[in-house]
């Protein structure tokens, strides 16, 4: 059976990011995002609804993200969808939780240093973002095939 999963999200933190360290070293950051929806409804009343959504991010991106965004911070996110599942120690239930594992990333919003202000400072342009495959450069095309006949007649009339 085939499956897919991949998810793309463009929202606001809604915390400053949680970065921790595992005792191997490996960075783990934990964001929240709040992703808005607005429509007009048939009397052309204006809704909106909020989707919550909790992102780990790993290594260096975990790092990267940490030091330059925070609470409000615009970010569109790409990743795939992980259950959690545990037993609650307290009462005994089997709980889970529905999250997104961050693949890559893309900083919105305007240019700048972290400040103390409100809204969004982007990193510097030598911040790392996101990791994609560059592709091979283009290969020059062959040169024409050298014709060793005759040149076609001047006054060649052929109906195609």
């Amino acid at each position: 059976m085939a499956g897919y999963n991949k998810v793309i999200l463009i929202g606001n933190l809604t915390r400053d990011p949680e970065l921790r360290y595992t005792p191997q070293g490996v960075a783990i950051a934990k964001i929240g995002l709040a992703i808005n929806r607005t429509w007009k409804t048939e009397t052309g009343e204006s809704k909106e609804e909020v989707t919550f959504v909790d992102v780990d991010a790993f290594r260096r991106q975990a790092e990267t993200l940490a030091q330059y965004l925070k609470k409000g911070s615009p970010l569109m996110v790409e990743g795939r969808l992980k259950l959690d599942q545990w037993d609650d120690k307290q009462s005994g239930q089997k709980r889970s939780r529905l999250g997104v594992v961050l693949e890559g990333f893309q900083f919105l919003g305007g240019g700048g240093t972290r400040s103390e202000g409100g809204g969004y400072d982007a990193p510097p342009a030598t911040a790392p973002a996101v990791r994609r495959p560059v592709p091979p450069p283009a290969r020059p095309a062959p040169p024409p095939p050298e014709s060793d006949g005759p040149p076609p007649p001047e006054d060649d009339d052929v109906p195609f």
